[in-house]
């Protein structure tokens, strides 16, 4: 086996790429449903990149016919292809990514989308930098002088979704990211010594953020680039994606559990409107006692946390536990601090002469870490691996 050295800059790294046959580059490409966009993509990367040094690597989570098109697209390509097919995306866009740096057998890993908004010939660009500088990590920037993302965000809508996001990201990592104008790009190359995959936790599409944070690369350069209008297809953006970067942030930031925490924290205050709106309709309005009232409002409430905790906070988890056993829990763990806030919530309005309202909420806060504690650990309790 011939061993191919190389420098490397990071931790738990030997310098070394311990492969058979180490090419110059491997191109990572993450599909989903990209069916469109493959003859151009390979037409424009063999025109643009060294056939003997290179090869191209799909990871594929489509749900149409792509596998097929990229297999026959790859017989007519001078550049070895390669195709992962995964029958589950887990992680998302940035698991695809992983995995195909797990596989790939370049000195250096070039990641790109396969909708031609990264131009292909802007790869060879980004390998010759890193050789250049000496870098770890090269990014294809869209912020750095030269750059520029006008032509591929269509609308003003998701230029400022895609603006706002880069400014709370830099905020929140700020000196994770001194040296990064684009930390949201989905465009880059990383040398392959330099890289920890153990240490990844991808979770959607930003990949790059995460690789910054948890593998700390040692020197980091950005080469700019115009982000290009797509070539076919749609964009994968959706609320669903915001809502996993947003808790992929949190995460990096505070960590897994505390980041749930956080999150639960925020699903419970949202149950506060429904289980006092009840309680003040059930005992202002229709005059029933405040005890009972209490009793119904907090099924309610628990109704509407399941619905939240289970399609945000642990849809990773589900596939442990029915749908039945699920809720069945929730429900059992939601009303079972019932038997702390009754008796509580008469002493505070019957002894302490507290209002309803205000007795109700105290209650609801004095139980809500008890109840986090028993939600993450017991109902939701990772597997171990």
């Amino acid at each position: 086996m011939t061993i191919t050295p190389v420098r490397a800059t990071m931790r738990g790294t030997l310098g070394e790429l311990p492969v058979s046959t180490a090419l110059e580059q491997t191109v990572v490409v993450p599909t989903y449903n990209e069916r469109d966009n493959i003859g151009t993509l390979l037409e424009r990367l063999a025109a643009a990149l060294p056939h003997g040094g290179t090869e191209i690597l799909f990871v594929d989570d489509s749900t149409d016919d792509t596998p097929a098109v990229i297999s026959a697209a790859a017989a007519d390509c001078p550049i070895s292809v390669r195709l992962i097919h995964r029958e589950h995306a887990t992680g998302g866009l940035g698991g695809a990514v992983v995995e195909g740096m797990r596989a790939a057998r370049g000195e250096w890993i070039v990641v790109m989308d396969a909708d031609l908004q990264h131009p292909p010939e802007v790869v060879s660009t980004l390998v010759g930098a890193g050789r250049r500088d000496g870098a770890d990590l090269v990014i294809g920037s869209r912020y750095a002088g030269g750059g520029s993302s006008r032509a591929g965000l269509d609308g003003g809508y998701r230029r400022i979704v895609s603006g706002g996001s880069t400014v709370v990201t830099k905020v929140i990592f700020r000196n994770n990211l001194l040296q990064v104008s684009d930390p949201m790009s989905g465009l880059f190359a990383i040398r392959a010594s330099s890289l920890e995959t153990e240490e990844l936790r991808p979770l959607g599409y930003k990949i790059l953020l995460e690789l910054i944070v948890r593998n700390r690369p040692g020197r980091i350069v950005e080469v700019p680039y115009a982000f290009q209008p797509r070539h076919a297809g749609e964009s994968k953006s959706s609320v669903t994606e915001g809502l996993r970067f947003l808790k992929h942030l949190a995460i990096l930031r505070f960590g897994a559990k505390r980041a749930r925490m956080l999150v639960f924290a925020l699903i419970g205050i949202s149950g506060l409107l429904p289980n006092q709106s009840a309680l003040w309709f059930l005992h202002d309005v229709v005059g029933v006692h405040y005890l009972p009232a209490a009793v119904v409002a907090n099924l309610l409430a628990v109704g509407w946390n399941f619905l939240l905790t289970d399609a945000l906070l642990y849809r990773d988890r589900r596939q442990h536990r029915s749908f039945a056993g699920r809720i069945s829990r929730f429900f059992v763990l939601g009303n079972a601090d019932l038997l702390l806030r009754v008796p509580l919530l008469a002493l505070l309005v019957s002894g302490l002469h507290v209002g309803v309202l205000i007795a109700n909420l105290l209650t609801l806060l004095v139980s809500f870490v008890v109840r986090f504690l028993i939600l993450d650990g017991v109902i939701y309790r990772a597997r171990r691996p």
